[in-house]
């Protein structure tokens, strides 16, 4: 994973090494003397288009700069390629992309996991992702996901960070025997506009009358 504390103390050594202080940097880069401040602290990492900026100011290789903060080698073609402008950038797996996650807005986190997910996606991949992307990408990703390592513990942990289409993308494939029907425990307590449903589903022979027993001791 990215260690933005060693990007930032290889920006901090740039920086003093050049005789110059964090708010001519900061200048240099059109942002403010704390942002430049919390990079050097590795509290937070700059936006990929200033890393190009960065690297032509200390005129070192963009290679360089990224590598400095030891990522992995996919994380690093992943960095490299966004900072150079490439629109097509292709990730080798979903654990190059939650390396760098925090780093990255979530529209591209978007666009990167799409590039991977009809290849299917593993439950513990969205999970990695869900808290960095926006609710259509998580749709997305949702509907090519592959349940054979759910468990009630892991969609716990996932639906928090579903949308009410999402939450019914789940709910469907409870229907359609993707999921047992056990795990409506976990789907109702942020979802309680269902019992309808559930009530319709269990009248439809889709899901055994067991459900409704279950549901009503939820709602209690």
């Amino acid at each position: 994973m990215f260690n933005t504390n060693k990007f930032g103390g290889y920006l901090s050594r740039l920086r003093k090494n050049s005789d110059m202080t964090q708010s001519e940097l900061a200048d240099k880069l059109s942002i403010t003397r704390q942002a430049i401040s919390s990079y050097e602290r590795g509290d937070s990492f700059p936006d990929v288009s200033i890393l190009v900026l960065i690297a032509d100011i200390f005129n070192i290789t963009l290679d360089d700069l990224i590598n400095s903060g030891d990522p992995t080698r996919g994380e690093a073609v992943i960095l490299g390629e966004i900072a150079a402008g490439c629109d097509n950038v292709s990730p080798q797996s979903f654990a190059d992309i939650a390396g760098i996650a925090p780093l990255l807005r979530p529209s591209v986190i978007g666009r990167l996991s799409e590039g991977l997910a009809g290849q299917g996606v593993d439950i513990s991949n969205l999970l990695a992702l869900a808290e960095y992307l926006n609710d259509t990408a998580v749709g997305k990703l949702l509907e090519n996901v592959t349940f054979d390592t759910i468990n009630e513990e892991l969609l716990e942990k996932l639906i928090p960070f579903l949308d009410e289409k999402s939450k019914s993308t789940v709910f469907q494939k409870i229907l359609d025997g993707e999921m047992d029907w056990h795990f409506i425990r976990v789907l109702l307590p942020y979802a309680e506009y269902m019992t309808s449903q559930i009530e319709a589903a269990v009248i439809e022979g889709l899901i055994p009358w067991d459900a409704l027993k279950l549901m009503k001791e939820e709602i209690i």
